[in-house]
């Protein structure tokens, strides 16, 4: 009998440790005031109805570049001359110009946009690109010689 009771003791002071040991790592007890059920986690019971899982993806925040529509245009300078002498785009649209030289060094310069390419010679390209930022008609040219003042030049027109 002291046997079986030595047990028992022993299996409950066991219990009982193990019960305090496991309570002092759990977090405390929340105090709810208020409505109860609002905190609450929704338990299903399983006669809910099926609804299929909403998924949303959120669109990304558009950078102004990606905004602004891109006008690419290819002009070819050759003796004196741009073949392409009028260009019109819109405030906020992203510029791409593709000049080709051809039939000796010529380059495409736009003062107001800071933009220009490098001197090419006969059978070269480059691609540059700017934001067209403010309104108005702006004149580009070839800085090589007296190529502008021979009427290698053209106009960019910003509209609103």
């Amino acid at each position: 009998m002291n046997k079986v009771l030595i047990g028992v003791v022993v299996v409950v002071l066991l219990g009982g440790g193990l019960w305090v040991w496991n309570r002092a790592g759990a977090p405390a007890e929340e105090v709810v005031t208020g409505d109860v059920n609002q905190n609450m986690p929704v338990v299903p019971t399983g006669n809910e109805p099926s609804v299929p899982e909403m998924v949303v993806t959120p669109e990304p925040s558009p950078s102004p570049v990606s905004e602004a529509a891109v006008k690419e245009f290819t002009v070819q300078g050759s003796n004196f001359t741009f073949d392409v002498s009028q260009m019109t785009v819109k405030i906020g649209d992203r510029v791409r110009i593709v000049f080709k030289s051809s039939g000796g060094r010529h380059d495409w310069r736009l003062d107001e946009f800071d933009a220009a390419t490098n001197v090419l010679t006969d059978g070269q390209s480059e691609t540059i690109e700017f934001v067209a930022n403010k309104t108005g008609s702006f004149e580009y040219y070839c800085s090589v010689g007296s190529h502008r003042q021979m009427g290698m030049k053209g106009t960019l027109t910003v509209t609103p």
